[in-house]
């Protein structure tokens, strides 16, 4: 069986380059190059289909093919549009080239399915479809109506936000991609009513529907994992250059920006005696470092807000930066604050899925998550595996650390919540159940109708909806 990923926006290299650092190489692309490696394990031809880039500024992806590490999956990168980088909003104008050119490329080898993810890889994956006949998958990773919404988008900002974000495109290539799609993979329940449920939608899909497949997404345990694989010395003296050694930590390790709520973690820190007493807090960077002798250097909205806060309310001492920049280390250092009874501390406004969560939670360390979003499904509270709390209640968040300090109970939460990610957050996992419904589907292909704007690249219907 032979299985495509189609992603044209990030990219993807044998090294990670870039991973994370990047608002277009976030978690999408750890999904895609994770499902892919597992499915290929499984038995599986893969090849994940992307951009090539000739940019002196991004050299990772200037070859046509690569391929990771001891695995049989290849990377296929494709010429289409210009031929430096371009940001994921910059694509829309490109995809009917990248679809044609994609369609030539496989014109000789034998595709079974195609899987399709993000909007532009959507659309992409539904003109190849109908190149080749050949039925797709549509996983949304995040939707462009949610998007507007926390932009607050009205008829007055909208012309001005579609010519930054391409709206108009991204709903259409949204909707006609699960219209179409053979299922629609969501991570969670939620997500299938809260995201595909939006008006924008309504005309395309019913959440109804029984295509919708509600498919986890995995933690790497090769690397997310209790047992030391040697990078823990390294990591551990880095730490202890700017914690005491055996301090236990509140862990925050996320984007920096302001839905992830750093603010919130803080201001529960700072209100608690028992947590300034018992915990110091670790704000884990990618790319920052030195935060406090460059603080006037940063123009970081987030890294200036924290700062702030933790000089008004005099926490110099116990609030500390750590500059991480590969999933390795931040692995190891997720070992190494468990030994002291860490916790890690992810309340975002909105959580889709909640990767982060799983990975520390893999490593050993308790997680005290938002009510938001995916983390409600992930952690079942009334089994233990973690804390649930509202982002936007600093009492909440206060209340449910400080249960943590309790040794017994910190035990066996990170006992279950070890348990919980092994029995139904692994990539295996995620990989089968994307075979199962793709052996459902037997393969066959009804055609459908694209508009001819998604293959000229021009003259996308405005989106109506004032």
């Amino acid at each position: 069986m032979k299985v495509i990923f189609v992603n044209p926006q990030g990219n993807f290299d044998s090294k990670d380059s870039k991973l994370s650092s990047h608002p277009d190489f976030g978690g999408q692309l750890v999904y895609v190059k994770e499902v892919a490696i597992a499915m290929n394990e499984l038995g599986v031809d893969v090849d994940i289909v992307t951009r090539r880039i000739e940019d002196p500024n991004w050299p990772e992806f200037s070859s046509k093919f690569d391929a990771y590490p001891n695995s049989n999956v290849r990377i296929v990168r494709l010429d289409f549009g210009p031929k430096l980088f371009l940001p994921k909003e910059k694509l829309w104008p490109y995809l009917g080239e990248f679809s044609k050119n994609m369609a030539e490329f496989y014109e000789k080898e034998k595709i079974n399915f195609i899987t399709t993810h993000y909007g532009d890889g959507g659309i992409s994956g539904a003109m190849l479809a109908k190149y080749l006949k050949v039925p797709f998958s549509f996983t949304a990773h995040s939707l462009g109506a949610q998007k507007m919404d926390k932009l607050g988008v009205n008829a007055q900002n909208f012309g001005e936000l579609d010519e930054i974000y391409n709206f108009s495109a991204r709903i259409l290539a949204e909707g006609i991609s699960m219209k179409y799609s053979s299922f629609n993979v969501v991570s969670t329940k939620m997500e299938r009513f809260d995201q595909y449920g939006h008006k924008l939608y309504n005309k395309f899909v019913s959440v109804d529907d029984d295509k919708f497949k509600v498919i986890p997404p995995g933690v790497n345990t090769r690397i997310f994992k209790t047992e030391k694989d040697g990078n823990e010395q390294t990591v551990r003296e880095k730490l202890e250059k700017t914690v005491k050694k055996g301090k236990p930590l509140l862990i925050l390790s996320s984007r920096l920006d302001p839905k992830k709520n750093h603010i919130s973690v803080l201001k529960a820190y700072a209100s608690s005696k028992m947590l300034r007493d018992k915990f110091d807090l670790l704000i884990v960077t990618n790319g920052f470092e030195n935060v406090y002798e460059n603080a006037e250097k940063y123009d970081q909205v987030v890294i200036k807000e924290i700062l702030d806060f933790v000089f008004q309310n005099h926490l110099k001492d116990k609030v500390h930066f750590l500059d991480i920049r590969n999933q390795r280390d931040l692995a190891a250092l997720y070992r190494v604050a468990s030994e002291s009874r860490s916790v890690f501390e992810s309340v975002a406004l909105y959580e889709p899925f909640g990767l982060a969560i799983i990975e520390a939670m893999a490593c050993g360390l308790p997680v005290v998550a938002t009510k938001n979003g995916g983390p409600v499904d992930i952690i079942r509270e009334r089994f233990m595996e973690g804390l649930i709390v509202d982002p936007q209640n600093i009492e909440d968040i206060r209340v449910k650390t400080e249960k943590l300090i309790d040794p017994d109970f910190y035990d066996h939460v990170r006992t279950n919540g070890i348990k919980r990610v092994l029995s139904t957050y692994t990539w295996k996992s995620t990989a089968k159940r994307y075979l199962e419904n793709i052996d459902k589907n037997q393969f066959e292909y009804e055609d459908f109708d694209i508009p001819n704007c998604f293959y000229s690249g021009s003259d996308f219907p405005k989106l109506s909806i004032y």
